[in-house]
């Protein structure tokens, strides 16, 4: 019997179980982590839940670069371990770095090299799996598991939360993105949500989009990325394709476009047996649409995973096991294991201010080089947690902060 359950399908899509841990964050070259009491209070987490993940190599020992690293040279690395958690999203404000995780909200302020946590026991905070972690305006704002919109006001250090009854879609919330003309979109498993002028306390202002309500422009409910286009259009990932919002008209691509690589491209390095569709009959329901529902590995070409527009307009698709797809409006190109790319699972995407393009892998974190055709690599041997890499962000410093399961690694000196 198939369950049509988030949680269950969430849990296989981030290849971890969302387990009752410790909430640890200690540094580590070599020294004892260093066990943090939960900001609610209560006894020290155990230090078993900041074991190293078995392919890590000897935090005493240097940093060995791979066959194409993306350091110049060997760089130190620290790490800051979560429990059993993943790490799906990170932010830089500042001197603090914002780290959503599958069993709440770290807040780290790097100066003091102190950090404050923030979970459902938190008025405002209905869940403690946390998608998305971002800033609107002056406010930190955190899309959760199943707990609606969750927003600090940090002139009250209060959390408010924002619902399906003030006009969210659902309260899965994936991806929250203030466009340039200042509207509000709200990537959700129920469609996609735009904000009016960024105005969340007012009930008029916030529109949904569905599949019903768009004739299937919008091909799929379960909205997983969003991006800006260069012309102010907004791009949607769904679990059914890529959409396009412009102009009040809603497009879309499909594999059957060309949009991720064919089966047979990456039949060899598909790695996951857990396939969503096993599971789900969600998930089910659409590899059967495209006729892959025999194929009991984890692979649909139209399962947009993370989504990203460079400077000149090209959209950047990172699929469900067929690779990382590119698109500039008129051809599509996919990359695979076979062109350079640690693996087929494409976790996460990433441009930072020089335009370049990062993308997390199942199996560590890729750069695309500046001849567009090549990567360079990072896995555990560089620095990384550990190589699935779920999220990341280049402060001004250089310095890379990569969030995979169980921590957060920080590296210096990226060139």
């Amino acid at each position: 019997m198939k369950l049509d359950h988030k949680a269950l399908a969430l849990l296989v899509l981030l290849i971890g179980a969302l387990v009752v841990g410790a909430y640890l964050l200690g540094q580590s070259r070599g020294e004892r982590a260093t066990a943090a009491a939960p900001a609610s209070g209560g006894p020290a987490p155990s230090p078993a839940a900041a074991q190293l993940p078995p392919n890590h190599p000897p935090l005493d020992g240097p940093v060995v670069p791979t066959s194409a690293p993306v350091n110049a040279a060997s760089q130190p690395f620290t790490h800051f371990r979560v429990g059993n958690r993943n790490v799906k999203s990170l932010f830089v404000d500042g001197n603090v770095l914002w780290i959503a995780t599958s069993g709440g909200i770290i807040r780290y302020d790097m100066v003091a090299d102190k950090h404050t946590v923030y979970d459902n026991k938190v008025d405002g905070i209905l869940s403690n799996g946390i998608f998305d972690i971002t800033k609107l305006g002056d406010r930190i704002v955190a899309g959760t598991y199943g707990g609606g919109l969750s927003v600090l006001d940090p002139k009250t250090g209060k959390w408010k939360n924002y619902n399906i009854p003030n006009g969210l879609a659902d309260q899965f919330v994936y991806q929250v993105l203030k466009a340039r003309n200042g509207d509000v979109w709200i990537a959700t498993w129920s469609g996609v949500n735009r904000v009016r002028g960024g105005d969340l306390d007012d009930p008029d202002k916030w529109d949904t989009f569905t599949t019903e309500n768009t004739d299937g422009g919008l091909p799929n409910p379960w909205v997983y990325g969003l991006a800006e286009g260069k012309n102010g259009e907004m791009w949607v990932g769904t679990e059914d394709g890529l959409a396009r919002w412009q102009d009040g008209k809603w497009t879309h691509w499909k594999h059957a476009d060309g949009m991720g690589a064919e089966y047979e491209t990456v039949k060899e390095s598909i790695e996951f047996t857990s396939d969503p569709a096993r599971y789900s009959q969600h998930h089910a329901q659409q590899k059967a649409g495209i006729g892959i529902e025999d194929l009991n590995v984890a692979y649909n070409p139209n399962y947009v995973i993370s989504l990203k527009v460079d400077r000149q307009g090209v959209v950047w698709v990172g699929t469900w096991g067929a690779g990382l797809a590119r698109f500039d409006g008129k051809e599509w190109h996919n990359f695979t294991s076979a062109d350079g790319l640690p693996a087929n699972h494409i976790f996460m995407l990433y441009l930072d201010r020089q335009g370049r393009l990062w993308v997390g892998t199942s199996h560590g974190l890729a750069r695309l080089n500046e001849d567009g055709r090549t990567f360079s690599v990072m896995t555990t041997a560089n620095g990384l947690f550990a190589d699935n890499v779920f999220s990341m962000v280049l402060g001004e410093d250089r310095t890379l902060w990569a969030g995979s399961f169980g921590g957060v690694a920080r590296i210096t000196g990226i060139n």
